[in-house]
């Protein structure tokens, strides 16, 4: 089974161009801004990816080939909304005020994490910036950001909470359960689906029958649009029109974001055993940043060779910010037993001193050289 290059809805074809539609009203100013959200996205990744392979961080979850999906449908939201993702989306935290250091450390777990070294890397939260850890189980940050969303409207809060998954998502519980009650509860949610055409190694085709993705939305009593992922502006535009219907009270709408996943599903996975090459290389041709910059040149927003100065310079941005963290010490062994209570209890101490002991006695635990599983 193979995922095909039927797109919908666009407002910039693959080859840069206009296709006729009204473009969302964005200053040049801004829309080379969005380019540079892109880069960086790109930027970032890459440069994860070398240091997974090169043993230095744990896990990657590549991003290569949606970053029109991520950065298009996080541009318009407020500050004062909600972010709930998936695995891929911590470039939109980025953009929406995650500093790149405390990216960067959370990928090495190091002092620096501001979540104390208590999630596996590539799990990113940013409290500034409305964005919650998210977990490896999917589709469970679905049910959570429809309650939180319901919570906001009881609260009388201007805000919208845009729930991201991919396409294997839709057949988990969570999902039904979230579109349910997000339905009849009308509560100011945004679904972005990003159907990227594999649920790890299971093509989307495989994992459910319906033949039209929007469906997935009509059968709860969801409004759903489905875009070009690939094409930034697109992904801005419908996002921009959900958001405006959640904030009038109308209730959620489930965007489906038909993009590519062109990497594996993680840097433990091997696409190749699965899938064809043929399969991926129309893809390449339909690759976003290329699309977006050709678009800004023939406006004249990017000058020719400015792309490629903008990815030195965040790759030289990137590369300072690495240096920093990998070069900061490891989390303290205390924090094992701090924030849960205001006052670590005896049987906690008890149980670090134990461990502290045990340390002294047989050394440090190495690392294992075990694969993680997704």
């Amino acid at each position: 089974m193979t995922y095909t290059l039927d797109i919908p809805f666009q407002m910039i074809d693959p080859d840069g161009a206009s296709t006729g539609a009204e473009l969302p009203n964005l200053t040049d100013a801004e829309l080379r801004e969005l380019f540079v959200h892109m880069q960086r996205v790109r930027t970032v990744d890459a440069r994860m990816l070398k240091l997974q392979r090169a043993g230095r961080v744990g896990f990657v979850g590549s991003t290569v080939g949606q970053e029109a999906s991520m950065i298009g449908t996080a541009a318009p939201l407020r500050v004062t909304d909600w972010l709930w993702s998936g695995l891929r989306e911590g470039g939109a935290a980025l953009m929406r005020g995650l500093p790149l250091g405390e990216y960067i450390a959370q990928m090495y777990c190091n002092a620096h994490d501001t979540a104390k070294g208590r999630q596996m890397c590539n799990h990113f939260q940013h409290k500034g910036s409305n964005y919650p850890s998210w977990s490896s189980v999917i589709g469970t940050q679905i049910p959570h950001g429809v309650g939180a969303a319901f919570a906001a409207k009881k609260q009388g809060k201007d805000e919208v909470h845009t729930i991201y998954f991919g396409d294997g998502a839709t057949s988990s519980n969570g999902f039904h359960s979230g579109m349910t009650f997000a339905a009849v509860w009308k509560a100011p949610a945004v679904f972005v689906c990003i159907h990227n055409g594999w649920a790890i190694s299971v093509p989307s085709a495989a994992q459910t029958a319906v033949a039209r993705w929007t469906d997935k939305g009509i059968a709860y009593g969801v409004p759903a649009a489905e875009v070009d992922g690939n094409d930034v502006l697109a992904c801005y535009n419908a996002m921009q029109v959900a958001l405006e219907r959640a904030r009038a009270g109308e209730g959620p709408t489930l965007l489906i974001v038909k993009t590519y996943r062109m990497m594996g599903h993680s840097s433990s996975d091997d696409p190749t055993v699965y899938r064809t090459a043929a399969e991926v290389d129309p893809w390449t041709k339909r690759d976003p940043l290329t699309r977006f910059a050709k678009f800004l040149e023939s406006r004249g927003i990017l000058a020719e060779g400015e792309a490629a100065g903008i990815e030195r310079e965040l790759t030289e941005e990137t590369d300072s910010e690495i240096h920093k963290q990998e070069a900061a010490p490891g989390m303290p062994l205390r924090s094992l037993v701090e924030d849960v209570y205001s006052e670590v209890p005896r049987h906690l101490m008890s149980q670090y001193n134990s461990f502290i002991e045990t340390a002294e006695r047989h050394g440090e635990a190495q690392k294992g050289d075990g694969a993680f599983p997704l």
